[in-house]
């Protein structure tokens, strides 16, 4: 068993609790009111001096203010914790610096990511973790616990699988922290898999009706995490995701294809990100209330046998909060396996149904 100063892994997953870092965001909040309801008492931190020091006294939680800029701030601040449930993005820049002080402090990662290079960075540390004996399990919200449980589900519908196509409805208003990613995205196109590799195709590459439960509607292919999770959760070589959108948020991926130089330039970046400051935080607790999330999926196999299967449960953000929780529960509870791993290859296929609310149903 690894040790870190002087304290067996065993011992703080079984008596330590997690650090809630990028506590002071819209999905760090929810987690961190949500977390306290469950009588888990999280560290609470960030860079935002003032935003985690109000959360800590709003909550009466302990707190920890450092930067993923400052590598021994971090390793001081996880030396005594199980875990990290990692909330600040975007990823593409948080994530790498808060994974290598895990794998320095034999502390297990988790995060909220749904970029599919992201997870392809911590998939590729796999053996590295398990030599530290970490688990790094991203997406552990919305992106991509319901989808990935889904896949798993179908997968073993028909173990057969060649293709899967999966599909999201619901996301209703999006935070501040997932608007910047997108934005920082926005000039990247889609994503696929093909042949179990990542493949770059234009955005909005496919549309296609799907019934997520009340009739059919016409969904997007978007770049979502599981054309990268969900191959490691499944094995099938062929991932498509899609999402319901409005035609206007359609036409404007489709002009992304032209203008993509444009809107990646420092001067609409900078525009794009001042517009989202000015916005609110994210939905309002009547709307997450109110709000509902869909999942679709759909596997094949070379000789033309199919299987579809539904999800329905809570508001996007409120069910990021739910399984984020669930995931920390098992980790403290001493549920884990080492290396990288994604929601359902840890927990299994069942693990959404665990999510009050999530109702699943077979089609076929």
């Amino acid at each position: 068993m690894i040790a870190e100063c002087g304290i067996r892994i065993e011992e703080r997953v079984m008596s330590s609790n997690f650090l809630l870092y990028g506590a002071n965001g819209y999905t760090g909040k929810l987690i961190a009111h949500l977390a306290c309801e469950r009588k888990l008492r999280p560290i609470l931190a960030g860079r935002d001096r003032a935003g985690v020091e109000q959360l800590a006294r709003e909550l009466n939680l302990e707190h920890s203010i450092f930067s993923l800029d400052d590598s021994a701030a971090i390793d001081e601040a996880l030396k005594t914790v199980a875990a990290v449930l990692h909330c600040a993005g975007p990823f593409s820049r948080t994530s790498k610096p808060m994974a290598d002080a895990c794998l320095r402090t034999q502390t297990h990662y988790m995060d909220i990511t749904g970029e599919a290079a992201v997870i392809e960075t911590l998939a590729a540390r796999d053996e590295e973790a398990k030599a530290n004996g970490v688990m790094l399990l991203p997406c552990v919200g919305f992106d991509v616990v319901p989808t990935d449980c889904l896949a798993a589900h179908l997968k073993r519908r028909l173990p057969s699988a060649t293709s899967l196509a999966l599909a999201i409805q619901g996301l209703g208003r999006i935070s501040r922290g997932t608007a910047t990613t997108m934005v920082e995205n926005i000039n990247r196109g889609g994503l696929v898999r093909r042949d179990g590799k990542l493949k770059s195709v234009p955005a909005a590459w496919k549309t296609r009706e799907i019934d997520f439960g009340n009739g059919a509607i016409e969904a997007t292919t978007i770049p979502w995490g599981d054309v990268a999770t969900a191959y490691y959760s499944t094995g099938i070589p062929n991932i498509e995701v899609y999402a319901a959108i409005p035609k206007s948020a359609r036409r404007m991926m489709k002009l992304s294809r032209a203008l993509g130089w444009l809107l990646g330039s420092s001067v609409v970046q900078g525009f794009l990100k001042k517009r989202i400051k000015a916005q609110p935080p994210g939905p309002s607790e009547r709307e997450r209330e109110k709000g509902k999330s869909f999942v679709w999926g759909e596997v094949k196999d070379d000789a033309g046998a199919m299987a579809v299967s539904r999800l329905r449960g809570p508001e996007g953000y409120t069910l990021t909060a739910l399984t984020a929780l669930a995931i920390v529960e098992h980790v403290l509870a001493g549920n884990f396996s080492t290396g990288f791993q994604t929601p359902s290859k840890a927990y299994g296929a069942d693990l959404i149904l665990e999510i009050e609310g999530v109702v699943r149903e077979d089609i076929d």
